[in-house]
């Protein structure tokens, strides 16, 4: 009996108490589920970290080519020649015969201001003149009166020998004709006046008719048929004519950095926000001498305000034979400065660009001396400072490369350098991870 139960297959825990025997898969869990975790972690880590490949860089191709350099500015738009038509004579208005955006030519008859009052003055004058003839013609007969008893009298004392008349009859006489030439005189003095006070009055009438004084375009009317004029003490703005549209001025500021750079002849171009993506040719006229910050002060000298931002006013020749620019446009220009001519040229971020190691070495971008122990560094990025730009090599790898800088556009810098060529591929930044 003993040897029946040794031969017997032992059962398992599971059997004895009666449960189901565990699949193979679940009795292992506690040791391939930690593995498999350690797997897909090794393996995010290492797609993360980009495995072996090395950093990915932004690159620019090196250009030989010239560089146009150029002076910013902002302006507006003006006619050539822009004349006020004011009005010299008081009154109201009668008539106005133009408007707005209306062409007009030189003696056009603008507005016409009411004359009654001045036509009583014209006839005012008139009388005036006509009395002052009147006495003339009176003071001349008196004057003639008296010249010939003057002369009858010396007849008398001619013949009777000095005898008769009395030397006092005589003096009276002369002293007759004496007043009565100055009383012509006098009258004839009352007609210049008269005729003088007569054309000032025609004058004025004259210019109750308002009249364009050049040939163009009205840009403005500020008065209204009916409207009162006051000429008084000032003369009023009635209309402002633009004398050609076909070639119009453009004002722009030029800071007081750039203005040595600005001279007469130079080419320019513009645009306008009316006509986005076109630009519009220009050429410099003239540069003022005196800033917008220069005054007179009591003493007659020169002051300045130094809180100011000092600019100088440059007007630029505009061609306008399409008639697409209008008066008052807000503009932005660019004069053409300078043409280096054909040059290497590298973008700035090129001269900035600085590999991760240059800058562990120089102690971190938070490091206030990065750069300055360096004697090729000392200088600033500017005309004859020495620089290094890197150019990405075919097995991933950067060389350094030293270039002298030149002028700059702010976009991009001419260098001089032996070993930099044309379409080499300078690193202007280090790409982000993901990109």
């Amino acid at each position: 009996m003993t040897d029946a139960t040794d031969n017997a297959p032992a059962e398992s825990v599971e059997e004895f108490l009666g449960e189901k025997e565990r699949p193979r898969w679940r009795r292992w869990a506690k040791y391939w589920v930690p593995a498999l975790i350690i797997l897909l972690l090794v393996l995010g880590v290492s797609r993360c970290s980009g495995g072996d490949k090395g950093p990915q860089y932004i690159t620019q191709v090196v250009s030989e080519k010239s560089l146009d350099l150029t002076v910013s500015a902002t302006g507006n738009l003006r006619p050539t020649n822009q004349v006020e038509v004011g009005s010299e004579v008081s009154g109201r208005i009668d008539d106005i015969r133009v408007d707005v955006n209306d062409r007009v030519t030189r003696g056009q008859i603008l507005a016409v201001i009411n004359t009654e009052i001045i036509d009583d003055q014209i006839a005012q004058s008139r009388a005036n003149l006509n009395a002052a003839t009147a006495a003339v013609a009176q003071a001349q007969a008196g004057l003639n009166v008296n010249t010939a008893q003057l002369a009858r009298l010396r007849e008398v004392h001619r013949i009777s020998d000095g005898k008769v008349p009395s030397q006092t009859e005589m003096e009276q006489a002369e002293a007759a004709v004496a007043r009565d030439k100055a009383a012509v005189a006098s009258a004839r003095a009352n007609v210049a006046a008269a005729k003088a006070a007569l054309s000032s009055s025609t004058t004025t009438r004259g210019r109750a008719v308002i009249r364009s004084p050049v040939s163009g375009v009205v840009l403005a009317r500020r008065i209204e048929p009916g409207q009162t004029v006051a000429a008084s003490f000032n003369t009023p703005t009635l209309f402002v004519l633009a004398e050609d549209l076909s070639t119009m001025q453009l004002r722009v500021a030029i800071d007081e950095a750039d203005v040595g750079q600005v001279a007469s002849g130079q080419k320019a171009t513009f645009s306008v926000d009316a006509y986005p993506g076109r630009r519009f040719p220009a050429v410099v006229e003239r540069i003022d001498l005196a800033s917008n910050t220069t005054a007179q002060d009591g003493s007659g000298g020169l002051s300045t305000s130094g809180n100011s931002v000092v600019s100088y006013e440059a007007r630029l020749s505009v061609a306008n034979l399409d008639g697409l620019l209008r008066p008052g446009m807000t503009a932005t220009a660019a004069v053409s400065t300078e043409s280096t001519g054909k040059q290497l040229l590298v973008p700035n971020g090129a001269l900035r660009f600085r590999p991760d190691s240059v800058a562990e070495e120089s102690g971190g971008v938070l490091n206030p001396q990065i750069g300055l122990e360096q004697k090729e560094q000392e200088a600033t990025i500017g005309v004859g400072s020495k620089q290094q730009v890197h150019v990405l090599q075919d097995d991933g790898s950067l060389k350094a490369i030293s270039v002298i800088t030149g002028q700059s556009d702010g976009r991009m810098t001419v260098v001089k350098s032996d070993e930099l060529k044309a379409e080499m591929e300078v690193v202007t930044g280090e790409k982000a991870l993901g990109e």
